[in-house]
């Protein structure tokens, strides 16, 4: 399912400051209950609750090619999370990677780099510990 991107800078502030957030290997996921749940869902065609997400991905990655990289794993993993199992809808989730995430370990090389599937695997992780997953 397609989710609504988070864009605006109070919202992730917010999030930020609600201080619920779990954090694994390659990302850190924070969750907030979205006010404006109800007023999306009479906007939505499908009349059904979505989460807004925002993906953050700061310059201490490294260079456009590294960020550009994290922010898709993390948009695959979203995906396949959702295809697997929903999630509960009517939430703020930003979702924030880690150096890991591009490098592997410290040192970055062409060779290091995390598999999607590990991404999935961590991001279910906070996803169940935030119960996210039902």
């Amino acid at each position: 399912m397609k989710y609504k991107a988070l864009c605006e800078n109070h919202l992730f502030g917010k999030v930020y400051a609600a201080n619920n957030r779990c954090t694994t290997k390659t990302v850190t996921v924070f969750v907030l209950a979205d006010k404006h749940a109800g007023r999306l869902r009479k906007e939505n065609p499908e009349k059904m609750k979505i989460n807004r997400v925002g993906i953050v991905a700061s310059k201490k990655l490294g260079g456009a090619v590294y960020r550009n990289r994290a922010r898709r794993l993390i948009r695959r993993a979203m995906y396949e999370i959702e295809e697997q199992t929903p999630l509960v809808k009517g939430k703020l989730i930003v979702i924030t990677a880690r150096e890991y995430l591009v490098s592997g370990s410290k040192i970055k090389k062409d060779t290091d780099y995390v598999k999607c599937a590990e991404v999935r695997h961590d991001m279910e992780k906070a996803f169940r510990r935030l119960n996210l997953i039902p």
